[in-house]
């Protein structure tokens, strides 16, 4: 039968003694205390490392937040499970902008000021009541010197549209046209209401202030689904017998 071979069995290091012509002015072992010549290496009494350990680099700012703050070696697997986590947080808070409420304007709100505008023009437009020779289409014409008459203020104007889409601004101009002396002939709205219904019936009130001077004046809304926009006047300046307050034209604006 053969013989296995033995094991073979490190040896222990032999603790020499001190050298006695060896001065003992270096700086003193870790361990023993014993003072050792600059330069050593290991400690001449117990062969203790005489040399401090190189220090890491410290991490840099992004390693120290959660889930980086601790070094990752690749191929143990933290890695893809970090990354997956990462991941699935991000996935959260996507969705949490996507469909709650908050999250979902704020989303559309963005969209609204990179994107790009196109006009819309009303399927129908209506007044509950016009001055004679100023009705309701004069509104939404295109032209600013043709303008609907409101005989008095609590008048509205009603916009029906045909598809539904986002509405992120609606452009008025007020009085009888957009030259400065043509203006001051007629009265002109000040405060009005705009009541925007979308498609599931909902309505939206807002309170605009008109300044009072010739030229496109932008309400910004920024509402999705939108069928209908009805524009109430509150309050006006300029009034006086036999003139109607005038609004020049409205204008409609979806995001592209």
């Amino acid at each position: 039968m053969a013989v296995q071979p033995a094991r073979p069995v490190a040896r222990r290091p032999a603790v020499r003694p001190v050298e006695a012509d060896e001065p003992a002015d270096g700086p003193p072992c870790p361990a023993c205390g014993t003072p050792n010549l600059p330069g050593r290496r290991f400690c001449r009494r117990c062969a203790t490392p005489l040399s401090t350990p190189e220090q890491r680099a410290p991490l840099p700012w992004w390693r120290t937040v959660w889930p980086f703050r601790r070094r990752v070696r690749i191929g143990s697997g933290r890695l893809l499970r970090r990354t997956l986590l990462v991941l699935a947080v991000a996935g959260l808070v996507v969705a949490g902008v996507l469909f709650l409420p908050a999250g979902r304007y704020v989303f559309e709100d963005v969209r609204d000021k990179l994107g790009g505008t196109a006009e819309v023009s009303p399927s129908g437009v209506t007044a509950s009541a016009s001055a004679p020779g100023h009705d309701a289409a004069a509104a939404v014409d295109g032209l600013t010197n043709e303008y609907w008459g409101a005989p008095a203020l609590g008048a509205s104007l009603n916009c029906r549209f045909g598809t539904p889409f986002r509405l992120v601004g609606v452009v008025v101009h007020t009085g009888v046209s957009k030259e400065p002396k043509e203006f001051r002939q007629g009265a002109r709205p000040t405060r009005a209401d705009l009541l925007i219904t979308t498609a599931d019936g909902e309505v939206m009130k807002k309170t605009v202030t008109l300044n009072d001077k010739p030229g496109p004046q932008t309400v910004r809304t920024g509402i999705s689904d939108v069928v209908s926009v009805e524009l109430v006047l509150r309050a006006a300046t300029g009034q006086a017998e036999g003139r109607p307050i005038a609004v020049g034209e409205v204008e409609f604006f979806r995001r592209t």
